[in-house]
């Protein structure tokens, strides 16, 4: 790119016109190495200049919650998905040599860059939940929401993780409502119905069969109707094995008599089926918690089982673990919820009339 190019976007003083300008000029560079090039990722680097002024607003800017949520990295990566060539975004900042005390170590950076470019070059992932032979074989799904650009419509964002080998689909579900009473989304029966359909066709197309079993994480409470619609698409497929889990946000802590939080595991039961579980904490491998901050657990809730609350919370502590952005093995959410969420992030900037790309590594 030529830096006559980059300075006329720094002049501009508003922050969407900024983020407009630059989104454009990043696009036509992708597209023309999508388009003549044989290549497997693009990688991106933001100058620090252009970094700064595309998350800053001015005082001139209108609306400033508006502007706020007009995210360069959402609205390129939306904006390219139809070339079909995953982007990796850095920033200038991170690969040079000034030691900002703020960032990873050299070794820590290199090997978040390598992962992350293995995942998204190969299609294929870096690691994967080892198999057990007795468990009858699953199929993990994520249900979460986001809101559209205008905030006037809930859209239901599914993210798939076929089985424990890591292979996934990316779904995009139909507009949502919202209850009257806590406004939380939920789906009606038919809704939840063609939205479980759907993702088990994708899973018979991958892998030529159907599941003995499947999971459902859902990133709030499940409505009667939802569950019937999910009973039915299961029972037409005669699949009998199948656990719905609630997984959000609890204020509940947990302390003990050392210096470091709860260990990674810990699980503090209510009932059978209803927990609080800390999926980061202080590992015994390491002797300490690996971790800058007070780690925040969540709450575990099955609303129709037939897998312990200790087997589920056990599932979802390895599913922390697939995440191939990085080599943190003990995210706070598993890759089910976490891809659901950063599919949301994506999606709202996704044409409706477009077709999403379905990995997720278009999403990372």
């Amino acid at each position: 790119m030529q830096k006559s190019e980059l300075n006329k976007i720094l002049r501009l003083t508003n922050r969407d016109e900024r983020v407009r300008a630059a989104v454009n000029l990043f696009y036509e560079q992708i597209r023309f190495l999508a388009e003549n090039r044989v290549v497997d990722v693009v990688v991106c680097v933001i100058p620090g200049d252009m970094f700064d002024l595309l998350t800053q607003s001015s005082a001139s800017d209108d609306n400033l919650e508006d502007e706020l949520e007009h995210n360069f990295r959402r609205l390129l990566k939306a904006t390219s998905m139809h070339l079909g060539v995953p982007l990796q975004l850095v920033l200038e900042k991170t690969i040079n040599q000034d030691k900002i005390a703020s960032q990873q170590d050299d070794a820590t950076k290199a090997w978040n860059f390598i992962t992350a470019l293995y995942y998204k070059g190969n299609r294929t992932v870096p690691w994967r939940l080892v198999e057990e032979k007795y468990k009858p074989r699953s199929c993990y799904v994520g249900i979460g929401f986001y809101k559209s650009r205008d905030g006037d419509t809930v859209s239901t964002s599914l993210a798939q993780v076929f089985d424990e080998f890591g292979h996934g689909v990316i779904l995009r579900g139909t507009p949502a409502a919202l209850d009257k009473d806590d406004r939380r989304p939920y789906m009606n029966e038919q809704m939840a119905y063609e939205l479980l359909c759907a993702a088990l066709s994708e899973y018979d197309s991958a892998l030529m069969h159907m599941p003995a079993r499947v999971v459902i994480h859902k990133s709030s409470g499940f409505r009667d109707t939802e569950i019937q619609g999910f009973n039915r698409a299961l029972d037409e497929r005669s699949i009998r094995s199948r656990d719905y889990v609630s997984i959000t946000d609890v204020d509940i802590r947990l302390f003990n008599d050392s210096n470091y939080p709860p260990k990674r595991g810990t699980l503090l039961t209510f009932s059978e089926n209803d927990g609080v579980l800390y999926t980061r904490g202080y590992i015994d491998y390491y002797k300490t918690y690996p971790g800058m901050y007070i780690p925040n657990p969540i709450r575990v809730m099955a609303y129709e089982n037939d897998s312990s609350l200790e087997e589920l919370c056990e599932e979802i502590l390895g599913l922390t673990k697939m995440n191939w952005n990085n080599t943190q093995l003990d995210g706070r959410l598993p890759i089910t919820l976490e891809c659901a969420r950063k599919v949301g992030e994506i999606m709202k900037y996704v044409d409706p009339q477009q077709k999403p790309q379905v990995s997720f590594s278009f999403y990372m």
